[in-house]
């Protein structure tokens, strides 16, 4: 019986030591990833919340501007988000390799190489934004909706070149751990946008052409920041100046661009297709604000 309940004991003892160093582990790899990933969630948060914040100001000037603004940032802006983010999901991939087989310099022409292709990407979706009326029409969106959200989209363009810029520096960034610093810019540029909207949209009654200002130099601003971030501290390494290696195999560069683009687009289109369905209904006005809001 002494035996039999030194054995138990040593088992007990033995699990007991097991759950602890599980526990230990986890707590150590979960503090790990949460401080990678908390400022990436964060940044990601301030970013999204720039659009979600001009809806909020738009819907206190009116019913209608709010619907042109969702519609716009829902189904115009969104599919040109959810193309330039998943063609900018390619560089996360070899940023990644680059960084993890000490090809450091590699970083630097990936993204500019990115650019380029991002870049020539918003020259070919640019007629969604200026044929934006005939197109959401087309779909079935009531055509006070849609001239109103064309109009927005026209002044909107130079978000979409921001978009160009601004995904292929998050992926650099990222791949080199300098998560902060993307998490500051993102919050400082959320706090300006958010003055100036009440500002510009409210206090002086500018209505779209103070949602669509603001809202242009916000995601600008935030380029602009990490740009400057990124040219004074040379990123370790990983920024060596503009190079020629961009234009070389731009052609694999693309490939990869889109399979990631497609991948990423699937998840967008359905928020897209129901905010198109509801313009279908009588009096489309509400039923696209209330979706928008949702």
């Amino acid at each position: 019986m002494d035996g039999g309940a030194a054995v138990k004991e040593e088992l007990l003892d033995k699990r007991h030591h097991q759950q602890e160093g599980f526990i230990k582990e986890f707590g150590s790899e979960s503090k790990t990833l949460w401080k990678l990933s908390g400022p990436a969630i964060f940044t990601y948060l301030c970013q999204y919340s720039l659009g979600a914040l001009t809806q909020t100001f738009t819907g206190q000037v009116g019913a209608l501007e709010l619907a042109a603004v969702s519609v716009e940032n829902s189904v115009i802006a969104g599919f040109v988000f959810g193309a330039m983010l998943g063609m900018g999901s390619a560089l996360e991939t070899l940023c990644g390799q680059a960084f993890g087989a000490g090809q450091i310099r590699m970083l630097g022409v990936y993204m500019q190489r990115s650019w380029v292709i991002l870049l020539v990407t918003a020259c070919v979706l640019l007629p969604i934004y200026i044929f934006a009326p005939p197109i959401l029409s087309f779909f079935g969106e009531s055509p006070e909706i849609s001239r109103a959200a064309g109009k927005f989209a026209l002044w909107m363009i130079p978000q979409m070149f921001a978009y160009a810029m601004n995904f292929p520096i998050q992926k650099f960034l990222q791949a080199q751990r300098k998560l902060m610093a993307m998490a500051w810019i993102s919050a400082a540029v959320l706090v300006f946008h958010i003055f100036f909207s009440w500002l510009l949209i409210l206090k002086l009654g500018w209505g779209l052409v103070g949602a669509a200002l603001t809202l242009n130099v916000s995601w600008w601003l935030i380029v602009i920041l990490q740009l400057i971030y990124i040219f004074y501290t040379k990123s370790d390494g990983a920024w060596s100046g503009f190079s020629w290696l961009a234009f070389q195999d731009l052609f694999g560069f693309i490939k990869l661009s889109l399979a990631s683009a497609i991948m990423l687009c699937l998840e967008f289109w359905y928020l897209m297709v129901i905010i198109v369905i509801v313009g279908y209904l009588d009096n489309p006005v509400v039923p696209v604000d209330a979706v928008s809001i949702w």
